[in-house]
């Protein structure tokens, strides 16, 4: 068996979860078989692929669930956010003075790693994304937010990172 700090050095994206998990997709990675498990449940990249299509995407997500939250001004592909250690996407609240008036904006910019993978891993994003409209931590009324707005976020959050570690081991699957 491997030793713990093997399995965190080789499993970076999966670092926090149980160590029983990282056994598991360590064993797919030794087996060849964490393509195969990815491809059964996600068989296939969607076609939200430029910002005029992600956009109102993101908008329906939004009003279908935020209708009341802060209006967001732009939502981008952003080919700048490119390693998944740090940050899949972005969320500012930018606020800038012009003449005697306050003018506040909220821009979401997400990966472009995101326009070439299954609707699910674009699902989270965006949602993750828009509960930092309203909460600006990651404490327990975002998650909560982040589930009403989408039930399986912990399991989509989960497999998000288990297809970027499947990228940076492997290679894209789409």
């Amino acid at each position: 068996m491997a030793s713990v700090f093997t399995i965190m050095e080789k499993l970076p994206y999966l670092s926090h979860y149980p160590l029983a998990l990282q056994q598991q997709i360590q064993n797919l990675l030794e087996q060849q078989k964490l393509s195969d498990y990815l491809l059964q449940k996600y068989p296939q990249k969607h076609a939200i692929n430029s910002d005029a299509l992600l956009y109102p995407y993101v908008m329906d997500i939004k009003n279908q669930h935020m209708k009341k939250s802060a209006p967001i001004s732009k939502i981008i592909f952003d080919k700048k956010i490119k390693d998944g250690s740090n940050s899949l996407g972005t969320h500012t609240y930018a606020v800038r003075v012009q003449g005697s008036k306050l003018k506040a904006k909220n821009e979401i910019r997400i990966a472009t790693w995101f326009q070439h993978v299954p609707i699910e891993f674009l699902d989270m994003i965006v949602v993750h994304e828009l509960a930092h409209v309203r909460e600006k931590e990651h404490n327990k009324a975002f998650y909560q937010l982040c589930q009403h707005m989408l039930p399986d976020y912990h399991q989509l959050e989960l497999d998000t990172r288990i297809y970027l570690l499947h990228d940076k081991l492997i290679g894209a699957l789409y």
